[in-house]
């Protein structure tokens, strides 16, 4: 539940910028990755999107399978890009800022390209310019994103011990 109204946050109170053939979000997918794991993170973004849908962006219902899956699939990438970047013996709140860019840039970068396949599919080659521009605008997120990142990995390492286990991966604060 955390993770759908940390979804809807992002999506609806974070700036959102309208930028070529989509807009342009703080998704903060690979921040919900480190603090909740990606089975939370996922159900999360799926019902933070449909929340947003149904009762703030009604028109992006119809599109809400495809939005699922721009958010979903570089999840599912970031998780098996973890597992080759993080050592098992390392907890996400000691993860090095390279680390961190790396599972950002991962999420970011398969948002991306998730979008542009979804334009191109519906419009196609009329779609590639608007798509680049997009794309473009996207790397503001990736640079600031991992940022964002290592904040929330220091205030949870700050806070370690007086966060409820409940609420966070167990990988955030031990190996796996």
């Amino acid at each position: 539940m955390l993770a759908a109204v940390l979804t809807f946050v992002f999506f609806e109170v974070l700036p959102t910028f309208p930028v070529g053939v989509s807009e342009v979000h703080f998704i903060l997918g690979s921040t919900l990755f480190l603090i909740l794991g990606a089975g939370p993170s996922a159900i999360g973004l799926v019902l933070g999107l449909l929340i947003q849908g149904m009762f703030f962006s009604p028109s992006d219902l119809p599109q809400f399978a495809m939005n699922m899956t721009t958010l979903l699939v570089p999840l599912f990438a970031l998780t098996a890009m973890a597992r080759r970047v993080i050592a098992p013996n390392t907890a996400y709140v000691d993860l090095k800022y390279s680390q961190v860019l790396a599972l950002s840039a991962c999420y970011q970068g398969g948002v991306v390209a998730w979008v542009a396949f979804w334009a191109i599919y519906g419009m196609g080659s009329e779609a590639i310019a608007p798509v680049g521009t997009f794309a473009l605008a996207y790397m503001a997120v990736i640079v600031l994103e991992p940022l964002a990142d290592l904040a929330v990995l220091a205030g949870a390492k700050a806070l370690r011990g007086k966060t409820p286990a409940a609420l966070v991966t167990p990988r955030l604060y031990s190996a796996a």
